[in-house]
């Protein structure tokens, strides 16, 4: 079998980490990165590598770490949330599950994702089960950050940093799968260290219309509501073709649960758990593409700012600074999961006109 590591490429620190932690593992860790890090790889690597680890026969180790590649292996259990935030009736649930035994190892890995969302209630129900489970039983906590509502667990957790990549890491990755090296790296620039990200931008052949299109923003501008609208519902149909790689990549991944389903039987909801995290990467999509055109329009008005050869013309330096400070306002508005029309109108209605 082929290295397993290479599935977290540019975190080597954590990989080490890691790989050090087998020899004498404890019972939780955490592991803090934003989106696109590889944490959810990294988790998914190392849970396959500490039933491995509790073998000694090669071909069973082989069994453990193929069966994690494709989150099938019955002592792994992968909790995600079902609402916006990790609910008290799911920590009944991770309770119970972390009680069971292994079935086919020795051990039992739970792997408890995007637990930055966790409400008090949860986090109080979970502590003593994280800090001391049953016997075999490892916890791997996934958090983008560690917020205030996941302190206490956090303290209980060894915890493993996975940062955002590089662009060049990621260029460096998107080539090494066979894109081009021009297309990879504008690509990764504009995916700002998140690599599935990154292999979504680079199956779209139309990115970089959509990217010039927010560039060209600040120059259509003439201070009417027509014009606004008119723009806004431009980005946001771009937004929904945009949808098309990944929607491509997710009748994939249900066909191939189907196949699985047909050959191996059933196990627990898969298909429920994977029709619900589909529909939040769609949702994630589309904050993700207004946040890049956000930024691309960012780098218009900042081209006033620094006086490029490439700026629009007709809007001075004080109104650029203005736009740039009400982008900002507009990018931080997105964690709270606003309309998404509405902010974009609000947003060009305040920006200068041409």
């Amino acid at each position: 079998m082929s290295d397993p590591w290479s599935a977290v490429p540019g975190q080597e620190r954590a990989v080490a980490q890691l790989k050090a932690a087998l020899a004498d593992p404890v019972h939780a860790y955490l592991f803090l990165g934003p989106p696109g890090s590889g944490k959810e790889a990294a988790a998914r690597v190392f849970a396959g590598e500490l039933l491995a680890a509790a073998t000694a026969d090669p071909a069973e180790a082989d069994r453990h770490r193929s069966l994690a590649a494709l989150d099938q292996h019955p002592d792994i259990a992968i909790v995600r949330r079902e609402g916006a935030s990790i609910r008290v009736e799911q920590a009944a649930e991770i309770v119970r599950l972390a009680s069971l035994k292994p079935i086919e190892s020795d051990r039992k890995v739970l792997v408890l994702d995007e637990f930055h969302l966790v409400i008090p209630a949860t986090a109080g129900r979970l502590l003593k089960t994280i800090e001391e489970p049953p016997g075999g039983t490892i916890f791997v906590v996934l958090a983008d950050d560690i917020t205030e509502d996941l302190v206490t667990i956090a303290s209980r957790c060894v915890q493993v940093e996975l940062p955002a990549l590089s662009a060049a890491t990621v260029a460096s990755v998107l080539e090494d799968e066979g894109h081009d090296a021009e297309a990879a790296a504008q690509v990764a620039e504009a995916a700002h260290g998140d690599l599935d990200r990154a292999r979504l931008l680079a199956a779209d052949e139309r990115v970089a219309l959509r990217l010039a299109a927010w560039a060209a923003i600040p120059a259509r501008l003439d201070g009417t509501g027509a014009t606004v609208a008119e723009v806004v519902a431009e980005r946001r149909a771009d937004i929904d073709a945009a949808a098309g790689p990944l929607q491509e990549q997710q009748a994939r991944e249900v066909e191939a649960l189907n196949e699985r389903i047909e050959r191996y039987g059933q196990r627990g909801s898969g298909a429920r758990v994977l029709d619900e995290r589909h529909k939040r990467q769609l949702r994630r999509l589309r904050t993700d593409e207004i946040r890049m055109g956000l930024a691309e329009l960012a780098h218009a008005y900042r081209a006033v700012v620094v006086g490029e050869p490439s700026a629009p013309a007709g809007i001075t330096v004080d109104d650029a600074a203005a736009a740039l400070d009400r982008i900002w306002l507009a990018l931080d508005a997105l964690v709270r999961n606003p309309t998404e029309e509405l902010l974009l109108q609000a947003l060009l209605l305040d920006l200068p006109s041409r």
